[in-house]
């Protein structure tokens, strides 16, 4: 058996095509017509009004913070289980993250513990859609409009993925999206800010210009960075949106193979997933997920644990306990999740973690 990795890119002969046929066409590189039409692509697929997008997730965060306004002094509260990005977008600005536990049915930000974590200091939810699952996003939508708060989704695991009718990233003042290699669709790095609110979108095009008054200027008029996309990595991202709709579609497919092969097993967990959502990672929850991700690369199987709570890395320790997270974070494991993997890959890799936990249930047959 070929080493099956946790995750990789998928590009083939239509990104390599059109990458040749741009490189010759008098290209100059940098971002502009391919941009706008990766964009307009975005904007299209997720009902989003406008889109933008820049040079990777982490900035596109901390773009949507400095758009709202928020900076020194402030607060945001940030879910305790997520990748540290979310958390660090929130420190690049000069704010705080004031971390929160999650709920155990989504491993979401939970409503309640955001609650009893408000101050007056707080100006923002940073809810996270942890591998495109999400909670309930009209509660939050309520909580925000209550208290004044600014609703930001970082929906950066959550492309393809709906609540309801409505796509993820689209519920709050702003959302992210990633297209970092791993994700469903990649450019290498990227990230995209979406909106409804032309005033936001009109200050994301600023901040990631320079803070410029028009474009093609150098009168600024307030302070702005170089964030900026290329059209070099909108071809392939063009190419990569074509894709999206059947790579969702596989996406679903083969979490339901992973349940039915380890669904119901004692001291393994699923995290239920629903029809609209298309999960980033196939992830697992079990005691010592460790030892099994060694089990599983002595037999050609990479395997990734899951992160860290945020408030057990060095940079972020506060001392405060978040008991759902440190249970999820301590037991999760990421398992072979590429959009082009086989049923019969899957099988194996079911088949080897069966061998390990010493399960006798037969394989399902594949049609």
């Amino acid at each position: 058996m070929e080493f099956i990795h946790q995750m990789a890119p998928w590009i083939d002969e239509n990104e390599i095509n059109h990458m040749v046929e741009y490189l010759r066409s008098g290209a100059w590189l940098t971002e502009f017509k391919k941009t706008e039409q990766f964009e307009q692509m975005i904007a299209e697929y997720t009902g989003s009004k406008f889109c933008c997008v820049v040079n990777n997730g982490t900035v596109s965060l901390a773009v949507a913070l400095w758009a709202t306004g928020i900076g020194p002094g402030d607060e945001v509260l940030v879910p305790d289980y997520t990748m540290i990005a979310t958390a660090n977008a929130v420190r690049l600005v000069g704010a705080t993250p004031i971390l929160v536990d999650i709920e155990p049915q989504t491993l979401c930000m939970d409503l309640n513990c955001a609650e009893k974590a408000l101050t007056k200091k707080t100006k923002a939810v940073l809810l996270v859609s942890l591998n495109g699952r999400s909670p309930d996003m009209g509660a939050f939508i309520d909580f925000c409009r209550e208290h004044d708060l600014y609703f930001l989704e970082d929906a950066a695991q959550s492309l393809g993925s709906f609540h309801g009718r409505k796509h993820l990233g689209t519920f709050g003042d702003i959302g992210v999206f990633s297209f970092s290699s791993p994700k469903i669709i990649t450019t290498g790095q990227g990230g995209a800010l979406v909106t409804d609110s032309e005033e936001l979108y009109q200050k994301i095009k600023k901040i990631k210009d320079f803070g410029r008054e028009t474009g093609g200027t150098d009168w600024h008029d307030e302070m702005g960075y170089n964030f900026k996309f290329t059209d070099l990595q909108a071809v392939i991202g063009i190419e990569q949106m074509k894709k999206l709709p059947q790579r969702v579609i596989r996406k679903k497919e083969m979490y339901r193979l992973y349940e039915s092969e380890l669904g119901g097993i004692d001291g393994l967990e699923f995290i239920p997933t629903f029809d609209q959502t298309s999960p980033w990672f196939i992830d697992i929850y079990l005691e010592n997920p460790q030892e099994l991700q060694k089990h599983l690369k002595q037999n050609q199987v990479g395997s990734r644990t899951v992160y860290p709570p945020i408030n057990e890395q060095k940079i972020y320790a506060n001392g405060r306990e978040y008991p759902v997270s440190r249970n999820y974070c301590h037991r999760g494991l990421w398992l072979p999740s590429s959009s082009f993997l086989t049923d019969e890959q899957i099988v194996y890799i079911c088949d080897s973690i069966k061998k390990y936990l010493k399960v006798k249930k037969p394989a399902k047959a594949l049609v």
